[in-house]
């Protein structure tokens, strides 16, 4: 491990802590308003609703979180996510022989969206934010044309695995746990994760030490695609029913990345980690419940996630400003 390596890792811990420390802080914050304002913070329903809200948009943020790495955007993903609701209710039509046929048909589809944006992106090197916002765009259309309001019906299994909790701990964020784990080995201990973070970091010195750019931007956006196709599948086995309009409403493009930002994440990529983007995403929600509690008007949640994000990004951005020694003399020899 060179120095610059080790620095970035130290970086990347100290905000990672500044994240929880931030998370704890607005928790207890949480708390004390809802005391006075005769209500509990810290009550099993609330906590289950703040974890399945953390749940949608944690499965959204990881694979966010893999492409923000590289120096990329997703914007397709709340259509991904919507498409992913409509494929599956529409698949099973409340039947629980087509339950198996409805998840990989979301699973599918999402994966090859995801896999289409990667392409675009990493062999014929269309911007990200452009590639995927076209791509988000051209599912939009199939979406609003093809379905109006709620469609199809979720099969009784996964309208059950979605009522499930071990306490009041959602299975299906234990789900979304156990696939931030998976990544984290991706990300840490393969080759492909390493050459996520080189092509972020600078893509033509990785492409002169000998790694393929493409294959990690493609690998990155698919799983993208399939992490907001679970996401999707999370959101029908709560609702019962596909949305075309779940993900535009639920705004996961935007608050994904600000998640992954306020993680710690630099945009320009090469930098970030997952539990940062975790951190980020229970900061959202711990506000969005504080909010609902005190039964504030829902667009100033909007002021607050704003004023949050050019905090965070003013606050790393100073830190991570290098310092240049003192120079004397007559300048560089």
């Amino acid at each position: 491990m060179n120095g610059r390596t080790a620095a970035v890792r130290r970086t990347l811990g100290s905000t990672t802590a500044t994240v929880y420390a931030i998370f704890v802080v607005v928790a207890i914050a949480g708390a004390i308003l809802a005391a006075t304002a005769g209500s509990a913070f810290f009550t099993e329903g609330n906590l289950e609703s703040l974890l399945t809200a953390t749940t949608v948009l944690g499965l959204v943020a990881i694979g966010q979180t893999l492409v923000v790495l590289l120096g990329s955007l997703d914007l397709s993903v709340p259509f991904v996510v919507s498409l992913s609701s409509v494929l599956a209710a529409g698949v099973m039509l409340g039947s629980a022989d087509n339950l198996v046929a409805g998840i990989l048909t979301a699973v599918v589809a999402s994966t090859l969206i995801g896999l289409v944006n990667g392409l675009l992106v990493g062999l014929v090197k269309i911007n990200g934010f452009i590639a995927t916002l076209g791509i988000g765009l051209i599912v939009s259309g199939y979406l609003f044309t093809n379905y109006q309001g709620s469609t199809g019906q979720a099969s009784p299994q996964l309208v059950a695995f979605g009522g499930l909790t071990l306490g009041f701990v959602p299975v299906t964020t234990i789900l979304m746990f156990a696939c931030l784990a998976i990544v984290m080995v991706l990300l840490t201990r393969t080759r492909t994760g390493m050459h996520v973070f080189a092509v972020g970091g600078d893509p033509e010195v990785a492409r002169m030490s000998g790694v393929r750019n493409a294959v990690p931007v493609i690998v990155a956006h698919a799983l993208s695609g399939l992490f907001a196709g679970l996401a999707g599948l999370v959101v029908v086995a709560r609702l019962g029913v596909g949305s075309p309009q779940v993900g535009s409403q639920g705004g996961y493009d935007l608050l994904s990345i600000a998640a992954v930002v306020l993680g710690g994440a630099v945009l320009a990529g090469g930098r970030g980690s997952l539990w940062g983007s975790l951190g980020g995403i229970l900061i959202f929600a711990t506000i969005d419940s504080i909010l609902g509690i005190l039964q504030v008007n829902p667009y100033l949640k909007d002021v607050v996630r704003g004023v949050i994000i050019i905090v965070a990004v003013a606050v790393y951005a100073r830190r991570s400003v290098p310092r240049r020694p003192a120079r004397f003399g007559g300048g560089a020899r």
